[in-house]
């Protein structure tokens, strides 16, 4: 029997096999289990099947916290070991997930070169006209030298396989993108309440990986076919931020979204109204007390409204609580946030930040 339980590990240690799974990193998705000194060149991974539960192709590199590439130190966003992706290479895992339920997919994400990377995600099988996303990492937006992203997916079968491709090729074929700390969150959709919009206090969204301190960038819904934050659309040119109360300023609840890229960072929500009939749109902004200061300004656009929303902020953390009453011009109303000014955190670090959106509610007015 022992014999058969060592033949069994060693079987688990070398194929991506699917496990069952709950929110949380999918297995060894921080990668600390590596590949043996033999399964290596230098840093470079030859063989496809010594990351376990992982399988890869082309050149993959395990990555070291610490190691220097030239005088450059490689970011490892979580724990001590990561896999960076060089010339066209793509890493796989399978995942038990529940046949229909939309997941969303969060990881940690570092560019190490010069040149504009780009990362494409899938899961399979699928069956949207779109199977994969795109996220350009040209601009990264923490101080730490990498981001979080988030993808949505529905799930078609009760067996997924996620799939992370570096599709470029380089002088350099070691050149490309680090991933790390991979985990998925099933969602629930929120229950009906007075008010009509879903999810507008953000509690439903992309898992946050513990400890961590520079939230969740949302895509928007042009790389994503199935939105990470419930009910919402990220109607922009570039993400928004998805973030928690354990690092950040939060005006209601446990979770928001920062609008971290000036109009170029927006989310929406189409919700059933009543034609000619008023209704009262109430929301928090606020700063998320990282150092984003100065005069802010929240542009929503409302049944064919817009209305602006002044902040001062301190960077300090603070909120105010703002209400519109708009009037629905047909059965279909979208309502739209996006900052109208862009910012950068007073720390000299250049990065991009924004004000804070929080709880959401939009409610008929009774006529007496």
């Amino acid at each position: 029997m022992k014999s058969v339980n060592v033949v069994l590990v060693l079987l688990c240690a070398i194929l991506p096999v699917a496990l069952s799974f709950i929110d949380g990193l999918v297995p060894n998705g921080d990668f600390e289990e590596g590949p043996k000194p033999w399964q290596m060149h230098g840093t470079e991974v030859v063989d496809p099947h010594s990351v376990p539960h992982w399988e890869l192709s082309g050149f993959v590199e395990y990555i070291k916290s610490g190691q220097k590439q030239g005088d450059m130190i490689l970011p490892v966003p979580k724990g001590h070991f990561a896999l960076r992706l060089g010339n066209e290479a793509s890493i796989k895992t399978k995942v038990q997930v529940a046949k229909g339920l939309f997941y969303s997919l969060s990881f940690g994400a570092a560019r190490t070169c010069a040149q504009q990377e780009q990362l494409n995600l899938s899961v399979s099988p699928n069956s949207e006209p779109k199977d994969w996303g795109m996220l350009p990492m040209q601009t990264m937006y923490s101080t730490e030298g990498w981001d979080s992203f988030s993808w949505g997916f529905l799930a078609e079968s009760n067996e997924v396989e996620v799939i992370f491709h570096h599709p470029q090729t380089q002088k350099d074929q070691a050149c490309g993108p680090i991933i790390d700390v991979v985990a998925l969150k099933s969602f629930t959709l929120p229950k009906k309440s007075r008010d009509i919009l879903q999810n507008g206090n953000f509690e439903e969204g992309p898992y946050v990986l513990p400890n961590t301190s520079w939230g969740i960038l949302i895509p928007p819904n042009v790389e994503d076919d199935h939105s990470a934050l419930v009910g919402w659309m990220v109607e922009s040119l570039k993400a928004v931020r998805y973030i928690d109360s354990d690092h950040f300023a939060v005006p209601e609840g446990k979770r928001a979204v920062e609008l971290v890229a000036g109009r170029e960072s927006a989310v929406a929500q189409v919700v059933k109204t009543v034609p000619g009939k008023d209704y009262d749109l109430e929301f928090y902004v606020g700063d998320a007390r990282n150092m984003c200061e100065g005069s802010m300004l929240v542009e929503v656009n409302a049944s064919n409204s817009t209305f602006y929303v002044p902040y001062e902020s301190k960077g300090k953390g603070g909120s105010k609580l703002a209400v519109l009453r708009l009037k629905a011009e047909t059965g279909r109303t979208r309502i739209r946030f996006l900052s109208s000014y862009y910012h950068m955190k007073s720390d000299f670090s250049g990065s991009l930040c924004g004000p804070v959106v929080d709880g959401v509610r939009l409610v008929r007015v009774p006529h007496a």
